[in-house]
């Protein structure tokens, strides 16, 4: 399937059709921290530096816009699996404030940093399957930064 695009007065630009990607294998596979498209290489080299190439089927993973996004789902998951908790501690056993902190300040950092890295895996897998960003073959400066800060920006 192809389907053109065109404005009045302009030449219609063709889209080529994309093969399907498995969105949930996709989003499996980068909880695992593995590469999208492959399976087998490795999605970050760092804790949460993404490696730029797979460097077992050279699929390019500098692409990825996860930004914000992470660290939001991140607070949202951990914040609902904790707080439940947190207050059915607190209505069982009315512990002080220090109790509350000893327990819960570590337990939300420490659940935190590890569900960070699988949440972005899952997003890259995401933005992958669904050709998003630079992950689309056919889009045009698509991975070209949005200006250029070297010039004059004055017309």
């Amino acid at each position: 399937m192809t389907v053109s695009y065109a404005g009045a007065g302009e030449a219609p630009v063709v889209a080529k059709s994309k093969p399907k990607r498995d969105v949930g294998r996709a989003m499996w596979l980068g909880t695992k921290g593995h590469c999208p498209s492959c399976g087998t290489g490795r999605l970050f080299g760092k804790y949460l530096k993404v490696e730029p190439v797979c460097a077992t089927c050279g699929e390019e993973l500098h692409h990825h816009r996860a930004d914000d996004a992470p660290p939001y789902f991140t607070i949202f998951v951990v914040g609902h699996v904790i707080l439940p908790i947190a207050l059915a501690v607190e209505v069982a056993f009315t512990p002080p404030m220090w109790v509350h902190f000893a327990i819960w300040l570590p337990l939300i950092v420490l659940s935190t940093l590890a569900a960070l890295p699988p949440i972005k895996g899952a997003l890259i897998g995401l933005q992958w399957a669904n050709y998003m960003h630079g992950f689309d073959p056919n889009a045009i400066g698509d991975d070209e930064p949005a200006y250029d800060f070297g010039g004059d920006p004055r017309p």
